[in-house]
């Protein structure tokens, strides 16, 4: 008789993907603004979908929700097929950038609402409204109405709304997208915090790529209805696969040289005012130089028409780009391994 290897016998089962996509197309009219997706996003995990407006990332996010339904293919959530269930009976819940507070409620009935309409109890519904509310560093606001929150508080409030029910999944639609960049920075920190202490899955949409690489343990990259790149941010960042996905995550200059199309991000461009003896190094002259903040951004267009973006860090006590003015002489150049990998044809 044959045994099989301890470990496997003594091997905890797979959980299935919290959300799963096979194949899902979603069509309007002649438009199709989902086409043959395929995903899977594991339990516990922070994805999300970013692209340009128009990509497909909301549509994908209100077929997960239930919103709409797919013409093809299936959902599923929890390894169950849910393609063909309307919303409330979907595992998930979500957040708008709207927070859809009721006015006339205050913030702990606000937050209570769902579990009331599912006939919790009065002193149930009030005890997980108000862990919710210490969740989301809101403890003693119970009595407030929306009206008295700030728009980040109003925000936070959402958000408690959506957790105390306990969702297998939180989709969450742009929900930063209203507030000022402050705000959004610090709402970035608390939901990476508060989905890293509840552990449950965070499905985010938005086109703020600074965001979705901050906090993401997986960025998809959507265009025309397809995911182009999925893969952790640093590598989105370091190794986009195509022209597309380096062109829209961060800044990227797109080089002309030797026959060829050189792709180099800005911070890996060196800039001199004498030429280097790296092979390769373009003639160039300052158009602008911009402080932002920590760093410098240069302008510079080549001998050979071709403007250039470089970026550096400030540096105290030293020239650097911040002393080049318009119409200096410099020299541009980077390392080989600097440049980035993708197959493209001189345009």
């Amino acid at each position: 008789m044959d045994h099989q290897p301890t470990q496997l016998l003594n091997a905890a089962p797979a959980r299935s993907p919290d959300v799963e996509l096979v194949g899902v197309t979603k069509r309007f009219g002649g438009v199709v603004a989902v086409d043959a997706l395929e995903l899977a996003v594991q339990p516990g995990e922070f994805l999300s979908l970013l692209g340009p407006s128009g990509c497909g990332k909301t549509t994908t996010l209100r077929l997960v929700a239930g919103f709409e339904r797919p013409d093809e293919g299936e959902i599923r959530i929890g390894g169950a097929d849910v393609s063909g269930l309307p919303a409330y009976k979907r595992d998930v819940n979500t957040v708008f950038q709207s927070y859809a507070l009721f006015p006339h409620l205050n913030v702990g009935e606000n937050v209570a609402y769902g579990l009331k309409q599912r006939g919790l109890g009065r002193k149930e519904r009030r005890a997980r409204a108000t862990e919710m509310l210490e969740l989301v560093q809101l403890s003693g606001f119970d009595a407030r109405k929306p009206k008295q929150l700030s728009g980040g508080q109003q925000q936070r409030v959402a958000l408690a709304r959506a957790l105390v029910m306990q969702p297998r999944v939180l989709l969450l639609d742009e929900p930063l997208g209203a507030l000022d960049l402050k705000v959004r920075r610090e709402l970035q920190i608390e939901l990476k915090r508060i989905q890293g202490e509840i552990g449950i899955t965070f499905v985010y949409v938005t086109h703020d790529q600074e965001e979705a690489l901050a906090m993401s343990d997986r960025v998809a990259v959507m265009h025309a209805g397809r995911i182009v790149q999925l893969g952790a941010p640093r590598e989105i960042y370091d190794r986009p696969a195509t022209r597309f996905v380096a062109d829209f995550i961060g800044e990227t200059n797109f080089i002309r040289q030797a026959g060829e199309i050189v792709a180099v991000r800005p911070e890996h461009v060196r800039l001199t005012r004498t030429e280097p003896a790296a092979e390769g190094a373009m003639g160039a002259r300052v158009v602008t130089t911009m402080v932002v903040g920590s760093a410098v951004q240069c302008v510079v267009r080549t001998d050979d028409g071709q403007e250039v973006l470089v970026r550096e860090q400030r540096a105290r006590g030293e020239a650097g780009a911040e002393s080049l003015g318009e119409g200096d002489r410099v020299f541009v150049s980077w390392a080989s391994e600097e440049a980035l990998e993708l197959e493209m044809e001189v345009a």
